[in-house]
Parts: C-alpha cells; sequence; structure tokens
C-alpha cells in the first residue's frame, strides 16, 4: 500500500463501487483516516493493484472475455474472485422512448447514441466496461467519467450497456434499465495480488461490496 492511503480501492466507473466505499467508512468511523477510491481504466485498475497502491480492484468479465482477463491478471500477478454473475442491461433515460420495452436488442438502439467508456489508446477489446462493446455502432461517443456518461445519455437520448445496478448515487437516477436481449453474461468481483490476504477494512469491503450485489443485481 502506498504512504498516502492506509485503505485504497480501485474500481472500473460503477456506482455501487461508491455506495460500497461509503458504507464501509462511515462503519469505521474515527477521528482521522487516510482512505482513497479511484475511478479507473480497466489498465489502470490492473496496475494500481499489481503496484499495490491499491489493495483491490473491482472489474467485471463477461462470457466472451473470461479468458483473455484471466491470462492478463495471471501475468500480472493477479487473480480474479468473482462475487456474483449478472446480465447485461440496457441504460437509458426515463424519458427514452424505449425505456418501457420489456427487451432491447442491439439492433432497436442502432438509431440512439451509444456512450462508453474510453480505455485508452490501443486497449484490447476485452477491456471495455460494456458487454459486447465490440458490436460495431453508427454513433458512438467515448468519455472519461461518470458524471460525463450519464449526462451525455440523458442529453442526448443515448444508452449504454451496463450492469443494471444504478444506485446510492444522485447521477444514476435519472437513468433506467432494460434487459438485453444476449446469452452474454456478466461476471462481477474484484482482483488481488496472488497469495495476499485481504486486511480487515478490506475484507468489510469485499463483504460489503457482496451484500449490496446480491441486493441490486438485476436479472
Amino acid at each position: 500500500m502506498s504512504a498516502e492511503a492506509t485503505f485504497a480501492v480501485s474500481g472500473q466507473h460503477y456506482l455501487f463501487n461508491v455506495q460500497t466505499f461509503a458504507h464501509v467508512v462511515l462503519a469505521l468511523g474515527g477521528d482521522a483516516y487516510r482512505y482513497a477510491l479511484r475511478d479507473r481504466t480497466t489498465q489502470d485498475v490492473i496496475d494500481d493493484v499489481a503496484a499495490g497502491t491499491s489493495q483491490l480492484g473491482v472489474l467485471f468479465q463477461t462470457s466472451d472475455t473470461a479468458d483473455e482477463l484471466n491470462t492478463v491478471f495471471e501475468a500480472a500477478g493477479l487473480e480474479f474472485v468473482e462475487l456474483i454473475a449478472s446480465a447485461p442491461r440496457v441504460a437509458l433515460p426515463a424519458s427514452h422512448p424505449m425505456v418501457n420495452a420489456e427487451s432491447l436488442t442491439l439492433e432497436d438502439m442502432e438509431d440512439y447514441p451509444y456512450v462508453y467508456f474510453d480505455q485508452g489508446k490501443d486497449a484490447p477489446a476485452a477491456f471495455a466496461e460494456e458487454a459486447l462493446a465490440g458490436v460495431p455502432r453508427a454513433k458512438s461517443i467515448a468519455c472519461t467519467d461518470r458524471a460525463s456518461l450519464s449526462e451525455l445519455i440523458v442529453a442526448l437520448n443515448g444508452y449504454t450497456v451496463t450492469s443494471g445496478i444504478l444506485v446510492g448515487i444522485s447521477d444514476g437516477a435519472s437513468l433506467k434499465t432494460v434487459p438485453l436481449d444476449t446469452d452474454v453474461t456478466l461476471h462481477l468481483g474484484y482482483v488481488v495480488r496472488k497469495g495476499e490476504e485481504l486486511d480487515e477494512t478490506a475484507r468489510r469491503f469485499v463483504d460489503t461490496l457482496e451484500k449490496n450485489l446480491a441486493k441490486y443485481a438485476r436479472f
């Protein structure tokens, strides 16, 4: 761990990361502490945990990307611990014409802007934070932070593909999710350095994260 933080988590741009981290900070209390929560690209999450800058990194893989990602984790000296599997969902504004659909295909959404998280130049397709990210889109917008993604989706009547777990933070309140018609499965979990046991604070974070995922995951 770095000298700057006694507990640090890196993760992809999930709302449930923030909620879980806040729960842990509130539960631990204390008159003084130095923690860190880092929203990162997939490569940066891997790098943070491999270097010990963060004790764990919250990531997802899909049934399509698991083999490639596990090879990357292995090369970095990390292991992936799955907490829950869930189904991908389309996130779109509450006012969107497709919001009341029972389910959606990517073909249904082809006329609307697709908004996604930029993973950086030359990042492997498997590093995407959205399932089925490799499917070509006529309209697509890359962004680098969660608030911008949510604002763009609402402002442009756009969409993204997500876990559907939009909880606890105001920038997810204006989005709704609809099941995506696909055989792809999401596997949500975390990476840690091989052979490294989590300390009490990290263990509390993982336990809280697992409970939140089980409570809010949509299938």
